[in-house]
Formats: structure tokens, sequence, C-alpha cells
């Protein structure tokens, strides 16, 4: 009987390519603490210094949120609303100058929390409450102001498609700490994906064992996640050791096909999920205290109430990298920026500060980094959009992102911009300063970590140094 034949018509497959990943560190030894070991390992790889962060939940925020507007409040807006901006015209935002409209003060109230007397406005009650456990960045800066662009930035650490993203960097460099569960994992919306679709969690040029897995947003994340029919134990140990020698030979004869080793990888890793997946996806087996505190089962945080608890059960059983995104760019508000804003905080706020108050009440906190942000600000001036002038246009030399956990300090607000929030003005925080940072608080040096392809030594960073944020670390 053929190989091929074999698959196709036995139920088996599945099974027995779980024994193929036990063959990896025989062929090929374990990985390096510098993340280059085998091309499919995502067993658990040493960093290079002692990390403070082992995991990390990414709350993306697709659109570019309005950094004046909910994180850096301006007087001088509210005074000159209404009014033609001051400066020059020619470095506001990437529309058509004619297109640009007068300043526009801040939608909301302001007010400072906690016992750092960090600013937040009034879309961001429960938020606001955690301030003393955030690190706001306010100095955050890009260098392209259209979405693809940004994203893929901000993502990946270069303006193009094509590269690894920082998920995928990151499980590279390190593997995972739970082997029956993806490393990295990707928890989209129901309403849709986010602008730039699969690939905002790329492995790009990485072997693709390293690209995000996305679950599903409703019903169940994985499907299949049972066998179909029960059999005696001995012939499933049978079938798999017939499999396994049949992966092995097919392996041998096609070395350093990363497609094939990642392929023989993901069933092996399915059939694993087997095992543990539904216990672990499993929301039932949260108090209803616990739900409460995300905001499930109320109409507007449900939804990303329970992707944010799933994220806390994925990190609590050892997945690296987990990222949440919105459907397609909703904080990209050109219009109606006002309401707009306060929506996506109504599904969004109670949900985020639930998460960072269950991870911090069940010691998680410590050894998880949280990040919320988007991939680019916006303008202190308004944007003319079907003929009315009541949002803000993109914004790539100023935004606000914050991170909480993870060896990062709380209750501090790190870096500044002009009295109109457009430009930074004082300790200036790049693309590659934040994802050096990131790898830093994970254990990585962002130079040490690299792969090689065509000759050069590809980075997450890129060939330019950045440098890491000291000023933000505990």
């Amino acid at each position: 009987m053929k190989r091929r034949d074999f698959f196709a018509r036995t139920s088996d497959g599945l099974l027995g390519a779980a024994f193929a990943h036990l063959f990896t560190d025989d062929l090929f030894g374990a990985g390096g603490s510098h993340g280059m070991g085998p091309p499919y390992n995502l067993q658990p790889k040493n960093g290079h210094h002692p990390a403070r962060a082992n995991t990390v939940i990414q709350l993306f925020m697709n659109g570019g949120p309005s950094q004046m507007d909910l994180f850096d409040p301006k007087p001088l807006l509210r005074k000159y609303d209404g009014q033609p901006f001051p400066g020059d015209i020619e470095e506001i935002g990437n529309s058509n100058p004619t297109d640009i409209g007068v300043v526009m003060g801040g939608q909301y109230e302001f007010q400072r929390h906690g016992e750092s007397g960090m600013w937040m406005a009034d879309p961001l009650p429960h938020l606001s409450k955690m301030a003393d456990d955030i690190c706001l960045v306010n100095s955050m800066w890009t260098d392209h102001p259209n979405h693809d662009n940004a994203l893929y930035k901000i993502h990946s650490g270069r303006l193009f498609m094509g590269y690894p993203t920082l998920g995928a960097w990151s499980v590279y460099g390190l593997g995972s700490e739970n082997q029956n569960l993806p490393a990295y994992v990707v928890l989209n919306d129901p309403l849709g994906l986010p602008k730039n679709g699969t690939r905002n969690w790329t492995s790009g040029f990485l072997p693709p064992t390293f690209q995000g897995t996305p679950f599903r947003p409703t019903g169940s994340p994985i499907l299949n996640l049972k066998p179909q029919f029960d059999e005696p134990d001995e012939v499933t140990e049978t079938a798999r050791g017939l499999l396994r020698q049949l992966d092995e030979i097919h392996r041998k004869e096609r070395p350093h096909q990363s497609a094939l080793d990642a392929r023989i990888e993901s069933y092996s890793l399915a059939a694993r999920m087997q095992l543990s997946a539904g216990e672990a996806l499993d929301l039932n087996r949260e108090s209803e205290s616990t739900k409460e505190l995300y905001g499930i089962g109320e109409k507007g945080t449900d939804s990303y109430g329970r992707r944010c608890l799933l994220a806390r059960r994925l990190v609590e059983r050892g997945v690296r990298f987990v990222q949440i995104f919105l459907e397609e760019q909703p904080w990209d508000s050109h219009a109606d920026l006002g309401d707009n804003h306060r929506a996506i905080c109504e599904r969004t706020d109670k949900p985020v500060a639930g998460l960072l108050r269950d991870l911090k009440q069940r010691g998680l906190l410590d050894s998880t980094l949280v990040i919320w942000g988007g991939e680019f600000g916006r303008t202190p001036t308004t944007q003319k959009v079907g003929g009315v002038y009541t949002g803000r246009d993109h914004n790539m030399q100023a935004f606000s992102t914050w991170m909480a956990g993870g060896g990062v300090k709380g209750g501090i607000t790190y870096g500044k911009t002009d009295d109109f929030g457009h430009s930074v003005v004082a300790d200036p925080v790049s693309v590659h300063d934040f994802h050096a940072t990131v790898l830093h608080l994970l254990g990585l040096n962002h130079q040490k970590l690299f792969y090689k392809r065509s000759g050069l030594e590809e980075k997450l960073v890129g060939f330019d140094p950045p440098r890491v944020v000291e000023e933000i670390i505990a």
C-alpha cells in the first residue's frame, strides 16, 4: 500500500502524526539560546538573559485611537477649538491640505486617577481604576501615515508585507511552555477580520510553524477536538507506530522542507490538542463573578470579554503570545470621533480592565505583559469627510500605547508631546524601540535574535540598532 493510499483510507493520520515531534530533537538537536533551533521545534528554549515576562497578551486597537482624546490631554486644543491651526498646516495629517479643517478640542473630560495621578478620559471608567498598574507611553511614533504600511510596521517592524510579526519572532526565540496548545494564538472579532487580515500574524520568512493560529470567533474556538469514534488502545498505538515510521521515511527523503515539517508538526499539535484543549477553551468552568468581571453576558461587552477571558486561560496554561483584534479598523474616526471612540470604549473598557484585575489577583500579571495600542495616532485638526469636519486624520508623529505587568513600571507616564499632541518633544519611542523593549522583557536580545536568509541575519528590529526603553522597566 502506498503512503498516500494509507492516509486516504484511514482516519488515524491525525493521531499517528503526533509521534513525529518526538524525532525532532534526535534529528536536529535542541534549540540554542539565541532561538535558532530546529525550524519546527516549539519546545521551550532559553532566552539570552532572565525574562521579566513569560507570556504576552496584545490588545490591538485597529485603526489608530486618538491620543489627545483618551490619554494625553491638551488644554491648548480647547483654547483653539474651531480656529485655524497656528502652526505649519503642511505638517498635519496625510490629507490634501484643502481637506484639513480647524483645530478640534478634546472630545471628553479628563481626570487624574490613582496614586500616580495618571490622566485618562471619561470613556475609560474601568481602566482608570487600574492606573497604578499601567505604564502609559505618550511618545510613540512611526514611519507611515497609511493603515496598511503602519500595520506592517507595528507588527513586523517593516513597512511592507512578508516579514515575521512580533508574535512569530517571540515563539521562534522561546518556543512554548505548553506543547498541547498553539504557541501563538489570534482571537479575532466575530464582526470580521482586521485590516490586512492574516498578514497581521504571519511568520513571513520564518518557518510556518511560528505563524499565529486564529481561533474561531464564535461557537467552539476549534472544531473537531474529539475523535470521531473510540477504538482499543492497542489499535491506536499500532497505527501511531506505523504512521510514525512512514512520516520519518517521508521526512528523510525531503530534508530541510520547512513546509513539510510545519505540516507534520501541525498534525501532531492537533492530535495533542484533543487531549487538553477542550478544558482550556471551556469558559463554563469559570465562576459567574469572573464572567461578570469581564462583562460577559452584557450586550456591549460580551464578545470582547469572552476573548479577554480566553486569553487569560491560554497564558495561564503556557501559551506564549496571544493577540486580540477588533474588526477592520473601528478606531479610524475620520468623522464623528466623539461618538465612535466612546462606542468602542463601551465595548472594550470593562473587559480590558477585567483582564488586568483578574491577572493581578491570580498572581499572573507579574509574568504576563499586556500591551494596548494601535498603529498610529490622530491629528489635532479636523478632516473633511462627506462635507463635515467631525473627526481626525492619521498622525504618524505621535501616539499613545500602554503596557502593564511583565516587568514594566506601573503608574508612570513616559514621554511628552507638543502642546497640540501632534509631535513628540521628549523621550521618543520608535516602533523598533518598542519591539526591542518587548523582546528584552521576554528575555531576548533584539540583536542576537535573528534568522539567516540569503546571507543576511534578518531581525525584527531591522539593521538600525534601536534602544531598549530602560526607563519604563521595573
